[in-house]
């Protein structure tokens, strides 16, 4: 598995300014929708183009554009909505798939209640959005539902990763790059990443 770390000092920045606990809910998502859109140059870096002829004030010429359409962004509800509209500031003709999955509090698993995909997947790159790998367990069931589907390609992207979050991710879709702006040190008993910056869903949404 190919793990991008995404160290651009303005998605840096904005990651500290994230992780402070005093925050208010409107800059957190403010700061989330920012680093999105920073982080969606580098996840569609090698994002096929093909050419097309237009007219400059000057001449007709051949230039490049990507076919947004054939990207679909998978939101992982629900702190995958706060990733998605910085992504769609960039690549606003992508297609939106949705994945609705919760964590048991008890065993951690990640129960789904909810899968919307566009159709004709193979012919798609999937680029899948949730802001924790934590444990894994919801990243690893989400592109195992995702693969059956048959998407062209599939990438992750997240803002915070746990080593174990990796690992487990690594064990089950060693094909899928994982793309993320800071692996923190651990996890804690309950499955939170430390230092990390909380429950990212709660402080997005301002449900605590």
């Amino acid at each position: 598995m190919t793990v991008h770390h995404i160290t651009h000092p303005l998605i840096q920045h904005k990651l500290t300014l994230m992780r402070q606990k005093d925050r208010s809910t409107n800059s957190f998502r403010r700061l989330l929708g920012e680093i999105s859109m920073l982080m969606a140059y580098e996840v569609t870096r090698d994002m096929p183009t093909q050419l097309i002829e237009i007219e400059t004030p000057l001449e007709t010429m051949r230039s490049p554009v990507i076919d947004g359409k054939k990207t679909v962004f998978v939101s992982i509800m629900r702190a995958g909505a706060g990733f998605l509209d910085g992504m769609l500031h960039v690549v606003p003709g992508a297609r939106i798939g949705h994945i609705g999955l919760y964590r048991d509090p008890k065993t951690l698993v990640a129960v789904e209640y909810y899968f919307k995909m566009p159709q004709d997947m193979h012919e798609r790159d999937a680029i899948v959005l949730d802001p924790m790998l934590a444990t894994g367990n919801s990243a690893v069931a989400a592109v195992d539902r995702l693969k059956e589907t048959r998407p062209k390609s599939i990438r992750f992207v997240c803002l915070l990763a746990a080593p174990e979050g990796l690992a487990n991710f690594q064990a089950s879709h060693p094909d899928v790059p994982v793309y993320t702006a800071a692996v923190d040190r651990e996890l804690d008993d309950h499955g939170y990443i430390l230092p990390g910056l909380g429950d990212a869903g709660d402080r997005l949404f301002g449900t605590k």
